[in-house]
């Protein structure tokens, strides 16, 4: 649930979430621009399938557009999944760099501190920084 939080904190400061919001209303638009003129997409919900199923780029074929305004919809849905879909992983892989380097740095202060105080450290200090060196070789 931490990391569900963490992953919606950075969606809302680098402003994807919007893109996400944006993505899921072109996807209910576009399911019922199907549903009204795709002869073959009966419901709104079939139109959801659809979508899916092209947004996944796996085309089940249980549903085909054939008519020019479904072809460019199918076309229009599939370019904007794969460019959200970048973005969005972009976005979280960034992130996930950028804590890694924040928890180095904040390590390597730790570490630098001690050895600037070198002589007040206790026995088992001394001992933890000998190990960390010999594990750095």
């Amino acid at each position: 649930m931490k990391k569900l939080k963490l992953l919606l904190m950075v969606l809302k400061r680098t402003k994807a979430d919007k893109i996400l919001i944006g993505f899921v209303f072109y996807i209910v638009l576009s399911s019922i621009l199907f549903a009204v003129f795709e002869p073959g997409i009966t419901s709104v919900m079939s139109g959801l399938w659809y979508s899916y199923s092209v947004i996944s780029t796996v085309g089940f074929g249980d549903i085909v557009a054939v008519t020019f305004i479904g072809k460019i919809l199918s076309i229009l849905l599939t370019m904007y999944s794969i460019i959200v879909i970048a973005i969005i992983t972009g976005v979280v892989v960034n992130f996930y760099t950028e804590i890694n380097k924040f928890q180095r740095k904040e390590t390597l202060a730790v570490f630098m501190d001690k050895l600037e105080r070198l002589p007040d450290l206790s026995e088992e200090e001394l001992e933890e920084i000998s190990g960390k060196i010999k594990d750095l070789r």
